[in-house]
């Protein structure tokens, strides 16, 4: 009888194991189309800029949509973790990356290797120069510029400050020469230009703490984004300057829109980078698909003509802040109005 329980309880052993692999293996076909899912690998500068957060998260789902997954990277600002985080997608055989770059110059080897791996390579918002990459999608930043003067010159400023993002984001000197342009076409005079390295908005505030006798000189500061002319409003209300001085930035950063508000920001720049972000991962994904683009703008990156897509910007003021920002669901009226007394806009 023990000899027949023992050869039962064989057969049964048996039959457990047989039936345990016929399982794995069905779960492993199974899985194997998440294998062959397009990955595209998206490198972020840092989420410090309260815009990139908005940008991942529409990307993200855009992408998502199309069947595509997102391996987001995040530099913190830290160039040698973007370059080594490049190399990993790299290896990791993506098929596409999109980077937000921390220093264009500093990423040209990696990228170029990218595209010798034979994954495209989108250049999203800055570009980066001789790499051939297979999209730069951006803003069109001269017009940003030249929006940022628009404002200066109605605002009867005949002396300016520039207070501009670091030179190694390649969309700077873009927006200094639309806005450069405007000043010298209206005879405003440019009487100091700082960069601030590594887009530390904090700089901005330094530099006006330090140079005070420069600052009661301006008519107006230009800041090259929102985060930077934050900074800035703070350091003048120190001064009691603050709404004296008229500050222009860009990126409709909430802080920036209750500036506007406030009477202490005079404009930005709206960005719709929802838009932005659609598209890009849109084309993106294209790219991961080994699609030829259908994209009819080329700009030069300096030693190849590149497909181009240019997001038109708005320049925002008090006067089409709620028609842009708030009907438009950027941001919500009970965050703009926050720290205003205007009951009148605030109902």
């Amino acid at each position: 009888m023990k000899g027949f329980l023992k050869k039962v309880a064989a057969c049964l052993l048996m039959g457990c194991l047989f039936c345990g692999c016929t399982t794995k293996a069905g779960e492993a076909k199974q899985a194997q189309p998440e294998e062959d899912e397009l990955e595209i690998g998206m490198c972020f500068d840092s989420f410090v800029i309260e815009r990139w957060e908005k940008d991942r998260d529409v990307f993200v789902s855009t992408a998502s949509s199309l069947g595509a997954t997102v391996n987001v990277q995040n530099a913190n600002g830290d160039v040698t973790k973007q370059i080594e985080q490049i190399r990993y997608l790299i290896e990791k055989k993506v098929d596409c990356i999109v980077t937000i770059a921390i220093d264009a110059e500093a990423l040209t080897d990696v990228v170029a290797d990218a595209k010798k791996a034979g994954i495209p390579v989108v250049c999203y918002d800055r570009l980066i120069a001789n790499v051939n990459a297979d999209l730069y999608i951006s803003f069109d930043n001269e017009k940003v510029g030249n929006m940022l003067g628009s404002a200066i010159v109605s605002s009867g400023a005949k002396k300016v400050i520039m207070i501009c993002g670091p030179l190694t984001d390649k969309n700077v000197p873009m927006v200094n020469q639309g806005f450069t342009k405007l000043m010298n076409a209206n005879n405003v005079e440019i009487i100091d230009t700082y960069n601030c390295e590594g887009w530390k908005a904090e700089l901005g505030g330094a530099y006006v703490y330090d140079h005070m006798d420069v600052v009661r000189n301006a008519d107006a500061i230009m800041c090259g984004n929102d985060d930077v002319a934050t900074s800035v409003i703070k350091a003048l209300a120190v001064a009691q300057l603050a709404g004296e001085i008229p500050v222009v930035g860009q990126d409709a950063d909430l802080p920036a829109c209750q500036h506007i508000v406030q009477g202490t920001q005079l404009m930005t720049v709206y960005k719709p980078v929802g838009k932005l972000a659609e598209e890009a991962a849109k084309l993106s994904v294209q790219l991961a698909q080994g699609q030829t683009l259908n994209v009819m703008n080329k700009i030069n990156d300096g030693e190849h003509n590149i497909p181009y897509v240019a997001i038109e910007p708005v320049a925002v003021d008090k006067d089409n802040l709620d028609e842009v920002i708030i009907d438009g669901g950027f941001h919500s009226r009970e965050d703009v109005y926050l720290n205003t007394l205007d009951s009148e806009k605030s109902q």
